[in-house]
């Protein structure tokens, strides 16, 4: 029986290279929310008394920039859309709370952030497969 384990130094260098890719992907999401959060304010006056939609715009406004790094960067369109399902999914779990009134504004956005930082980040981690022989 061979052995398929990567040596330890291939292991860090991976490891490291995706850590990079990670803070490149939530380096881009802030500039978009801060790159498109005034355009929202001038399109839709009140948005701000809305923290729900408000939230949605912000993560919207992050999935815009981050597919856009993704893409800029060469990764493929189906790698894009699970990264985009991913940080998007925090918020669709809380927002249900903050409607039902169980979470407040600020809890709404802090765990939906939360979460999208921790399922983005088990998005990146590689899924085996098998062979069918």
């Amino acid at each position: 029986m061979t052995s398929t384990a990567l040596p330890a130094a291939t292991r860090t260098r991976a490891a490291l290279r995706s850590v990079g890719h990670y803070l490149e992907m939530v380096v881009a999401m802030m500039v978009g929310m801060v790159a498109l959060a005034p355009l929202w304010s001038l399109a839709w006056p009140g948005l701000a008394d809305h923290p729900d939609l408000e939230t949605l715009t912000m993560a919207l406004d992050m999935t815009v920039a981050m597919g856009g790094w993704m893409r800029f960067r060469g990764h493929a369109w189906g790698h894009i859309a699970r990264m985009c399902v991913a940080m998007n999914l925090g918020f669709a779990l809380v927002l249900p709370a903050y409607w039902a009134g169980s979470l407040s504004a600020g809890a709404m956005e802090g765990l939906g952030h939360g979460l999208m930082l921790v399922l983005m980040a088990l998005a990146m981690v590689p899924v085996p497969f098998r062979r069918t022989s």
